[in-house]
């Protein structure tokens, strides 16, 4: 079965994998990372922390607010989604 994943029509394309994040939202809006898990009990599905950013023309997370809560999602060490876009 395919994975269908809806994003906002303006999101970056997806990085390579390992490259920096740019805000495309896909891993995210595939799966809820251990921090969100945590915060809103949930295993399966999109991350309800995920929010469009119009100014930035990307996708932002909502629990990323402070350097201990990036540093446990990983926010900025590269793209570790294996799915392919398209």
């Amino acid at each position: 079965m395919d994975l269908i994943v809806t994003l906002h029509q303006d999101a970056p394309a997806k990085p390579a994998w390992g490259q920096p994040c740019n805000g495309c939202g896909l891993c995210c809006a595939v799966t809820t990372c251990p921090l969100g898990r945590i915060r809103f009990w949930r295993i399966k599905g999109p991350c309800p922390a995920l929010t469009w950013d119009d100014g930035g023309q990307r996708y932002l997370c909502r629990l990323a607010t402070n350097r201990w809560t990036r540093r446990w999602i990983a926010a900025g060490i590269g793209c570790d989604c294996s799915l392919p876009a398209g």
